[in-house]
């Protein structure tokens, strides 16, 4: 299962890609954020990402096209623009919360430390004259 973090920085990259805006909205979507579940989204984000919902999927569409492409075509540039910029903040928030989450300090023991193989032992050092 993809995480929402890894869902967030795909939409993001199809955002910089060379097509128009509108085109780059709808495909970050369906390829993305349509499967993206809300719950998985930390609570901050979640508001922003219901409203980027809403501007991607609130128009009734036509006959043969869907909420998205109903929704992107009604979009003004500035709209898609600032649509956009929803997405790419929300992945911003994520990396941050990504990056301030709590670690556990745990140290991983590979080998006891009273028992250490003849194989990784030392040889003495013998001093000569």
């Amino acid at each position: 299962m993809i995480s929402a973090w890894e869902c967030l920085h795909c939409a993001t990259l199809e955002l910089v890609r060379s097509p128009p805006i509108k085109q780059r909205l709808v495909c970050a979507y369906r390829r993305h954020l349509s499967s993206l579940p809300e719950d998985q989204l930390p609570a901050e984000i979640r508001p922003t990402f219901a409203q980027a919902m809403r501007s991607l999927c609130g128009v009734q569409p036509l006959p043969g096209e869907d909420a998205v492409a109903a929704s992107v075509r009604k979009m003004s540039n500035q709209e898609a623009d600032d649509c956009a910029t929803l997405i790419v903040e929300m992945f911003e928030l994520m990396c941050k919360t990504h990056v301030n989450a709590p670690r556990a300090n745990t140290v991983v023991q590979l080998h006891p430390l009273e028992c250490v193989p003849q194989e990784f032992a030392a040889p003495a050092m013998i001093a000569s004259n």
